[in-house]
């Protein structure tokens, strides 16, 4: 069981230095976004990867010396605050923002990242030594998934405002 121990907390340390990665990222672009929507969603993305980091760490200190991976639950941030901080500010946003290049590539960076988080995730819990560790795993890969999703809904909003609004309003053709 070393040897499992021994991948796992490789695992754990690429996990942790993503997460570092992802936090970094996720602050210098919020220091460069435009509008208040964008700064506001990437600090909420910044401060939910370092909430991981931080389990990450726990766990890789608990292998470190128990031997095993911790029992019991481990609160892994959520995620969904940022689908509610993305909802309340478009109700306040004006639909002539104009995008600049550069935060549109930070946001497709941004969904990339996350897209490569989801995956190890996934791959991580595919392969768990533990059930324990198998939904630890699972669990961030669906958070992942949500974060990729207020980032495309974000992208697509900054790329066109109008269309987005009209989209997500759905008006109806026959005035009803």
């Amino acid at each position: 069981m070393a040897n499992e121990r021994d991948k796992t907390l490789k695992a754990l340390k690429t996990a942790i230095q993503m997460e570092i990665d992802g936090k970094e990222f996720y602050l210098e672009a919020s220091q460069s976004s435009k509008n208040e929507l964008g700064e506001k969603l990437l600090k909420q993305l910044a401060a939910e990867e370092d909430a991981h980091r931080k389990v990450f760490e726990v766990i890789y200190n608990d292998i470190s010396v128990k031997k095993g991976w911790p029992t019991g639950k481990l609160h892994t941030g959520g995620g969904k605050g940022l689908r509610t901080i993305f909802s309340t500010a478009m109700e306040e946003m004006d639909k002539d923002v104009k995008a600049i290049p550069t935060e549109l590539d930070a946001v497709q960076t941004a969904m990339e990242m996350e897209n490569k988080t989801f995956d190890f995730y996934k791959s991580r819990g595919a392969n768990a030594a533990y059930e324990a560790e198998k939904q630890f795993y699972e669990a961030l890969a669906v958070q992942e998934e949500e974060h990729y999703r207020v980032l495309l809904d974000y992208y697509e909003f900054l790329k066109n405002p109008e269309a987005w609004f009209v989209q997500k309003e759905h008006p109806s053709l026959d005035g009803g």
